[in-house]
């Protein structure tokens, strides 16, 4: 080859390799596209895999959000009427107790420890024993709301971060090459190795089943507290009903038989006070017969008197004297016997005055007592109605 001129064997060859450096190119290009695009498709098929599994996470926990709220709803009423079941007894409490007070007001000799006391100091345990029964009870829902609010907190935060893990997981999703700038491609390329906090996929949903878990344990612990209140009312109330009632029987059984003793007392009295006032009549006609007796004794003395005048020879001891001495001897015997018995009907009217005075002290006593029972407790009772917790 001459001096001056290219070599065009070398040009050919570099000419040649620039060609094929350009077909590699190309189809390293191509490559790299098709390589680029189906690693697109894998991440966006593992992504949506990741959003299908995060969207069942929080069905799950949204379930037992909603289960969890509704529990905390229920305990809210069921302490509300337990409250309020505490308060129903203030009243009936109280008024047994007035009871009690109002009856120790009877009189001394009414003053037995009866019936009626026995059964007001059961209706006054009873009472108190629900209180002590309930009041607990209203701390121990106190602390399942509190245990179930804590569980819906953990239940929310998690659905809260399931939510922006979605959003995040379905951006990332719709993302495209040219969706974002230099900046944030420069950005973005800073960063992309996991932070060392990251969570293995088994780990992030262990978080999940395990917050589930406990909200489905707080379910469990808060149905078996309310099988435990609900029956604790149903069998509180009953107790409640049936010893008010068991009382109210006792005190209307009592005051039947006041009544019924007052009663029998009134009509004795009545005949006690009709005997008083025939004894007074029969010693009435007592002195009435002593004074005509002793009219009778006064006349025939005088006759034995005037006979005494008769000149000596004519006192005779006739049948005529003998009379008048007999009728003398016979009307102060019988004005002797008037007087004993007018002694004794003041005697039986003495012992009439002190039944009378007894019965009228008693018919008092019953009249009080039988206010008390009747009346003053009666009204106090008659608002008390114990209704079903």
């Amino acid at each position: 080859m001459s001096r001056g001129r290219p070599n065009l064997v070398k040009i050919d060859n570099m000419r040649n390799h620039s060609e094929r450096f350009r077909d590699e190119c190309t189809r390293l290009i191509q490559e790299t596209n098709r390589t680029c695009k189906h690693m697109q498709d894998d991440d966006n098929k593992h992504l949506d895999q990741r959003v299908r599994d995060i969207q069942f996470l929080k069905k799950e926990l949204e379930l037992k959000l909603e289960e969890t709220v509704l529990e905390i709803d229920v305990l809210i009423e069921l302490q509300i009427r337990v409250m309020n079941a505490l308060e129903a007894c203030k009243e009936p409490l109280r008024v047994t107790v007035l009871c009690l007070e109002e009856r120790k007001k009877r009189l001394s000799s009414e003053m037995l420890h009866d019936e009626v006391d026995a059964e007001l100091q059961r209706e006054k345990e009873t009472i108190e024993g629900v209180v002590s029964l309930l009041q607990p009870v209203v701390e121990q829902i106190t602390e399942q709301i509190r245990l179930n609010r804590s569980t819906k907190y953990l239940l929310e935060e998690d659905l809260k971060e399931k939510s922006e893990a979605e959003c995040v997981d379905n951006s990332c999703t719709l993302m495209i090459s040219h969706s974002i700038n230099n900046q944030q491609r420069s950005k973005n390329t800073q960063n992309v190795l996991p932070k060392s906090s990251s969570v293995t996929p088994k780990q992030w949903e262990q978080i999940s089943n395990r917050n589930i878990a406990k909200a489905e344990q707080q379910k469990s612990n808060s149905l078996s507290l309310r099988v435990l209140v609900e029956s604790l009312l149903k069998q509180t109330s009953a107790d409640m009903q049936r010893q008010v009632q068991t009382t109210t029987d006792a005190f209307q059984r009592n005051v039947r038989e006041i009544q019924a003793a007052k009663s029998q007392m009134e009509d004795e009295l009545v005949q006690i006070l009709s005997e008083t006032t025939s004894q007074q009549q029969v010693q009435e006609d007592l002195l009435v017969a002593i004074t005509e007796a002793e009219h009778f004794l006064s006349l025939a003395k005088a006759k034995l008197a005037l006979r005494q005048q008769r000149p000596a020879k004519e006192q005779c001891h006739d049948s005529a004297q003998c009379q008048l001495l007999v009728e003398v001897q016979q009307v102060t015997a019988q004005i002797s016997r008037l007087h004993a018995a007018v002694a004794q009907s003041e005697k039986e009217q003495r012992g009439l005055i002190r039944c009378q005075l007894e019965l009228q002290e008693n018919i008092k006593l019953k009249a009080s007592s039988l206010y008390i029972d009747e009346v003053i407790c009666a009204q106090h009772r008659e608002p008390i109605i114990i209704h079903n917790f």
